[in-house]
């Protein structure tokens, strides 16, 4: 079992939070972390919560199609209708924020930050100018064009270059052939691009971390802390975001992000969440991966318009003090983005909230060399995304411990969880294949019955309706599908893009259900994760012949 992370060792001893005794499961990782039997039986009960949920789920509907199949048939039905009505709920917000992503798009958050002078939310800042952002790239051997764009993207932002500090985080695991290699190559374009940029190398095999971006980041970050505490800059004058390396941000992201940080609420209390497309290369994925990609990013972009329910995914923004105070992201979990603002929320007794920014940033869809391979990434990618379900035993247990937290607000995050990873399990498999095991093993008694024949046709048509939701996914997919680069015909390479939509419900099976049920039952079988970055590929663009 891995050792506990960096900068935490149990109750007794020095780390960055000893003046909360109170709250050492702050930095719990696995279950054999915690000192009291009771306390590790009941942890890794609750990790393996999610896997048992999904197999007796399974295992019910299977036993109850032979010997109850009315009972699974009225289940079925329900929890069709219910799909059915989560789609028409989602496709509303998707197009209300798509709405309010095109509008943030257009606005001038320069000039509004001008005419906004101090800040009016408390923070000790008079003028915009003042802030400061503390970017990190975490890196494991991606390509040059990859890294190289990323940083064009940051400088092609509205946002004065001298109030930005960026870090590119290498691994000393990639090698120093590699390393160096890029080092140069880098250096030489961004040296003096920035108020200060400068390239870390992680060290290997350090005791109480994994291989993982959230090790390497938070090296990066402790550094971030060294330079701004010695350029004597407050931490609530530092904005920190956190891009994963083929993040492409909009041109207005940093002063749409500082207006949001200047006004909102609770600034230092306040995660700020853009929109992830995963664009960059979308023309160059095969067109199962670019469905998937489309069918990621609409998700993300409803889930901009239910805040309350919002929790940090990918690239994101935060308080560079609220990142010191909870001591930086743990070191030895997978889902580091989501754990840090479980993090946060238990270290400020529940006083702490993510913020949407319509703002979108992208991100590579998968592709790789052959087909093959990319069937693989987007298997394993979504596999490490659905481990995410190791915090369902994470945020339960500090809701238990922290009684200061509303109990509402408990239940609504809670059961927005643990729902959602069990529909990302169990809905298309639920569906599209053992929907119809009551008129297989039903027997002849309920062959025979009205309830036996209509069964097929009701959810057939329920199913027709729901598809409703991909028509609009389609219609979407014509104002975010980037330009083809090497050809003219933008309008057959758009119908093209969208009749590729026909093979949401494989990839629904494939690449979604299974990879959650794999990554669940990883988890209750007690076969931890490690930390796998999806591989970047670039293809060669062919220039468009005149």
């Amino acid at each position: 079992m891995p050792a506990l992370g960096a900068g935490y060792t149990r109750p007794g001893r020095a780390y960055n939070i000893i003046c909360m005794p109170d709250k050492y499961y702050l930095r719990i990782a696995f279950a054999s972390d915690l000192e009291k039997t009771s306390e590790r039986i009941f942890y890794r009960f609750l990790e393996m919560l999610p896997g048992l949920m999904t197999w007796l789920s399974f295992f019910g509907v299977i036993l109850l199609s032979y010997f109850r199949p009315i009972w699974v048939s009225v289940f079925i039905i329900v929890f069709v209708i219910y799909w059915l009505s989560k789609t028409m709920y989602f496709s509303f917000h998707l197009k209300a924020s798509y709405r309010q992503m095109k509008q943030h798009r257009e606005i001038d958050w320069l000039g509004k930050l001008n005419k906004l002078g101090a800040a009016s939310n408390g923070l000790p800042v008079r003028h915009w100018q003042e802030i400061y952002h503390l970017v990190v790239l975490p890196m494991y051997k991606e390509p040059d064009e990859v890294v190289r764009d990323s940083l064009k993207s940051l400088l092609e932002t509205d946002y004065p270059k001298d109030r930005m500090i960026v870090i590119l985080a290498q691994e000393e695991r990639a090698g120093d052939d590699f390393n160096n290699n890029l080092t140069q190559k880098i250096s030489r374009e961004f040296q003096n691009s920035f108020f200060r940029f400068f390239i870390t190398v992680h060290p290997k095999d350090r005791s109480g971390e994994i291989a993982a971006k959230s090790s390497n980041e938070t090296w990066a970050a402790r550094t971030g802390e060294e330079l701004i505490s010695g350029l004597n800059i407050p931490f609530e004058k530092v904005i920190f975001s956190s891009f994963d390396i083929d993040t492409v941000v909009s041109p207005n992201y940093f002063s749409c992000l500082t207006y949001h940080y200047l006004t909102t609420p609770k600034p230092l209390r306040t995660s700020f969440q853009p929109i992830p497309l995963f664009l960059n290369n979308v023309w160059q994925a095969p067109g199962i991966s670019r469905i998937f990609s489309f069918s990621s990013s609409f998700w993300h972009l409803t889930n901009q318009e239910r805040p309350e329910k919002l929790i940090t995914f990918s690239s994101h923004s935060m308080p560079f003090k609220a990142l010191v105070d909870v001591g930086f992201k743990q070191t030895d979990v997978v889902s580091d983005d989501s754990r840090i603002f479980w993090q946060c929320l238990f270290y400020y007794d529940g006083d702490y909230r993510v913020e949407p920014l319509h703002c979108p940033i992208s991100m590579d869809a998968n592709a790789a060399e052959t087909l093959r391979r990319t069937l693989i990434h987007m298997y394993k990618q979504q596999r490490r995304w659905a481990y995410g379900a190791a915090e369902i035993a994470y945020f339960t247990f500090g809701f238990l411990k922290n009684k200061k937290i509303s109990f509402k607000r408990k239940i609504a995050l809670a059961f927005e969880i643990i729902e959602g990873q069990w529909n990302w399990a169990c809905a298309p498999i639920l569906i599209f294949v053992l929907g119809w095991l009551p008129v297989y093993l039903g027997g002849a008694e309920f062959t025979q019955t009205i309830f036996s024949y209509n069964l097929p046709k009701i959810l057939g048509r329920i199913l027709a309706v729901s598809m409703l939701g991909l028509v609009m996914s389609m219609y979407y997919t014509f104002y975010l599908l980037p330009p083809k680069p090497d050809t003219k015909r933008q309008k057959l390479n758009l119908l093209w893009a969208c009749s590729q939509w026909i093979l949401l419900p494989f990839t629904m099976i494939f690449f979604v259900a299974l990879p959650a049920i794999d990554a669940q039952t990883r988890l209750l079988l007690g076969k931890y994760m490690g930390f796998w970055p999806t591989p970047k590929h670039r293809k060669a663009i062919k220039q468009p012949s005149n």
